[in-house]
């Protein structure tokens, strides 16, 4: 893994044109994000198997925080590998309770699951991501988000399931908090677009010091 870098790179080479910027991620979300902050992208999700990967990174007791970083830089790396031309952004987010990671829920039943787990209780939300380019990361970052839950009654989390249906599976948690999973809490500290899953701030600054966007 290389080491965690949020300095400013420089710009590209004067009379050189900027290559495009390519987002390694089937995320609609991340791409709207983007989209709304002005960037113009191609799109190209990267194969990787996330859960061999976490599963690798669990037994070498990885914490949270390098497992959201690997992921994000294996995708950036990947898709840059095809596209040496480009930026390429590497995505991903995981979600700590209690000191374990996990997953995204596979059916309702578990979304229910890891709901009742996370009611009335705290947790964190760690959003990466990894700028790659010709192959390498060039740039990273890993945003915090602190949630607290309010306790859920069986009543609720039953119209809940009922009204989100199976998009409770796309993502970690079983919420989105830009939609009906916002009235599963009770208090957020930390960035909004990290909680939205990706550390938009940040992305933002070190694409405008790479001539990516207007300064």
């Amino acid at each position: 893994m290389s080491p965690s870098s949020d300095e400013p790179a420089e710009g590209p080479a004067p009379g050189s044109a900027p290559g495009p910027v390519v987002l390694a991620s089937a995320s609609e979300a991340r791409a709207t994000l983007l989209r709304a902050a002005g960037v113009g992208m191609e799109i190209q999700p990267a194969r990787v198997d996330e859960a061999e990967v976490k599963a690798a990174l669990a037994a070498e007791g990885a914490p949270a925080r390098d497992v959201a970083d690997m992921l994000a830089e294996l995708k950036a790396s990947r898709v840059s590998g095809r596209r040496p031309d480009a930026f390429v952004i590497g995505a991903d987010q995981v979600l700590v309770h209690k000191g374990e990671v996990l997953d995204k829920p596979a059916d309702l039943e578990e979304a229910r699951d890891q709901l009742r787990r996370l009611s009335g209780d705290t947790h964190q939300l760690l959003s990466a991501a990894v700028v790659a380019e010709q192959g390498r990361p060039v740039w990273r970052h890993v945003g915090t988000a602190r949630l607290v839950m309010r306790p859920l009654s069986e009543r609720f989390l039953d119209d809940y399931l009922a009204r989100m249906g199976d998009t409770v599976t796309s993502t970690v948690g079983a919420y989105r908090l830009e939609g009906l999973g916002a009235q599963l809490f009770t208090r957020v500290d930390g960035d909004h677009f990290t909680v939205l899953g990706l550390p938009l701030l940040e992305l933002l600054g070190f694409l405008r010091a790479r001539g990516r966007l207007i300064e």
